[in-house]
């Protein structure tokens, strides 16, 4: 549950911006540590982002896989911003590494049926930060990359925008897109996280005097010098103000989103669906306006053809004051329950793409004891799913699952089952040589379960 482990200098080169050097290293690491340090437990983090996007660690999807084996997760999922850069790398990683893994895609879209509330993005009415999990490969079809190109070419654009606005504030402190914020990326694909870095350097090189420093940011951000060396003592926790301050809502930079800043939820689902991935609604924490009606959001989502739920517990119930910590727990358990209603698995983790979040969640808390087995049987599904899609083409989406398990019931329950069943990398590979479409389900989970 620790956020920062220490890194030999081998165990660095898992992330680095090069593959070649990512892939030498865990082949390096696993020829000198033939057996994984610990047992794997049952702990999943299905949501980890990865330098692709940004994770506040460093981790690349090589370095994800190999922290999973190293600590013991049995299950580990990344999500990237707008990319699928790092799933095909991360797929073989944990098959190296005897990881159970999936792969998935994280944007944001427009939702006109709920244009007036606020949900997943607070301060965004009709904003709605959403995914797709299961992917099997980063290659896509024709139509797919299309989209994924559209979004990468909307967030370059958004960011550019950003930075002229926040340049202009900042002067003479100021950063060039191409020349400060893509270096930090491996794949070009940057995030606002990327450019508050490039300003906080940018600062140090103009400002080599702390003093000075300090002055020109509490001018900027408009905050008394005691405060803002207070804050800057954090490096994590100035990063987060400084993102908040200049490019959130109020900030200099931020530009209220409409109809047309984001694609509409329809189309994001088409490519998932292209993929064989599965669509996922995201929950924040139930306290927005459109979450206060979550019931008919996720019914909604669920009619666009959402599958599956997101659920960040760490920030619903590791909390200081008592009062927010029993409203947030509460909520917690409301939508855990909704969501065993309408049959969507759950898909958990801590994201690591913010200084401070956990590697792992604590599922020893009690608060996360009612929902516990929720999360993990959330983490075995999209497992199964992943390696039945990845081996044999029998994904939660194929004809083949559409015809023998035609709800979302019996459907989940068959993924979970064979998340349980089939081990990771080659044993899985063995396993599955002998599954077809011919199979049905109880055949084929039979048949993983002999092992």
């Amino acid at each position: 549950m620790t956020h920062v482990l220490e890194r030999t200098e081998l165990e660095a080169q898992l992330n680095d911006f090069r593959p070649d050097v990512r892939a030498a290293a865990v082949g390096e690491l696993l020829r000198r540590h033939p057996t994984a340090p610990v047992p794997p437990a049952e702990m999943a983090n299905m949501h980890c982002h990865t330098f692709f996007s940004f994770n506040a660690y460093g981790y690349s999807p090589t370095g994800l896989a190999w922290l999973g084996r190293s600590q013991g997760y049995q299950l580990m999922g990344i999500v990237d911003f707008d990319v699928l850069d790092g799933v095909d790398e991360f797929l073989a990683a944990c098959d190296q590494t005897g990881v159970r893994g999936s792969a998935g895609i994280e944007t944001r879209v427009y939702l006109p049926e709920f244009e007036q509330y606020e949900m997943n993005s607070p301060g965004e009415p009709g904003v709605l930060y959403h995914m797709g999990i299961g992917f099997a490969t980063t290659q896509v079809g024709p139509e797919a990359a299309a989209l994924i190109a559209e979004l990468r070419g909307q967030s370059a654009a958004r960011n550019q925008g950003l930075i002229e606005r926040v340049n202009t504030h900042l002067a003479p402190v100021t950063i060039d897109y191409a020349a400060d914020v893509l270096p930090l990326t491996p794949a070009g694909n940057a995030t606002e996280r990327h450019i508050v870095v490039a300003y906080l350097r940018a600062a140090e090189t103009h400002y080599a005097d702390a003093a000075a420093r300090t002055r020109f940011w509490a001018g900027k951000l408009q905050m008394a010098e005691d405060a803002v060396a207070t804050a800057m003592n954090s490096t994590a926790g100035f990063q987060n103000l400084v993102r908040a301050k200049l490019m959130k809502q109020g900030g200099v930079g931020y530009v209220q989103p409409g109809h047309d800043t984001f694609p509409p939820i329809d189309k994001l689902h088409a490519m998932i669906l292209a993929c064989g991935a599965l669509p996922c609604a995201a929950w924040l924490d139930g306290t927005t306006s459109g979450e206060e009606r979550i019931e008919e959001l996720l019914d909604l989502l669920v009619g666009k053809g959402a599958v599956a739920l997101n659920i960040v517990p760490d920030r619903n119930w590791d909390i200081k004051d008592p009062a927010t910590r029993e409203l947030k727990v509460r909520k917690l358990y409301a939508v855990v329950e909704l969501a065993r209603a309408l049959d969507l698995p759950l898909n958990i983790g801590t994201e690591m793409n913010s200084f401070g979040q956990k590697l792992v969640d604590d599922f020893t808390a009690p608060a996360l004891q009612p929902v516990r087995q929720d999360f993990i049987d959330g983490a075995y599904f999209i497992y199964g799913h992943t390696v039945l899609q990845r081996r044999a083409g029998l994904g939660y989406q194929s004809a083949w699952a559409a015809s023998y398990l035609p709800t979302r019931r019996d459907r989940n329950q068959f993924y979970i089952g064979v998340g349980r069943a089939v081990p990771p990398g080659a044993s899985a590979a063995r396993l599955l040589q002998g599954v077809s479409e011919d199979m049905t389900p109880g055949q084929l989970l039979a048949h993983v379960q002999r092992g």
